[in-house]
């Protein structure tokens, strides 16, 4: 997945004393940043695809056709883990409106707030993704 870029403009969330975990304030918090996010991820997906129908040029030259080609591919990579953080980010959606948001998907305990506002889309509490990829680097040797 790509390095998720929400914008820095929004101000963390802050907890008053007493206050419920995933109240409605919190879910609305939240559903802001994921919904800006998304929006900022189709603005660069349409960006890239405009930009890559303008510079679609055909070269006599192989190695430059070879360059260009190598360009897109990378370009459509990228546009690819965007397409799938933004499918990522509508599942997360559809979290806050069961009532899932914000809860382990392993273990069933709060992930917090200073996690998923580095991490929006997290399922997982720390403990259980730290675990998660440790078993990753196991299988992977």
């Amino acid at each position: 997945m790509p390095q998720e870029q929400h914008s820095k403009h929004v101000t963390p969330y802050e907890l008053k004393p007493g206050e419920e975990y995933m109240n409605q304030n919190q879910l609305q918090h939240f559903r802001k940043i994921l919904e800006d996010m998304k929006t900022e991820l189709g603005q660069d997906i349409d960006r890239a695809v405009h930009t890559m129908q303008d510079e679609a040029t055909v070269f006599a030259d192989p190695n430059d056709r070879a360059s260009q080609e190598s360009d897109m591919t990378l370009e459509l990579r990228n546009r690819d883990r965007e397409r799938k953080l933004i499918k990522k980010i509508d599942e997360i959606i559809g979290k806050i409106e069961s009532g899932d948001y914000g809860y382990c998907e392993s273990c069933g305990i709060e992930i917090g707030l200073k996690r998923l506002e580095a991490r929006p889309t997290a399922t997982l509490c720390i403990d259980c993704k730290t675990l998660d990829e440790i078993r990753e680097r196991q299988i992977a040797k």
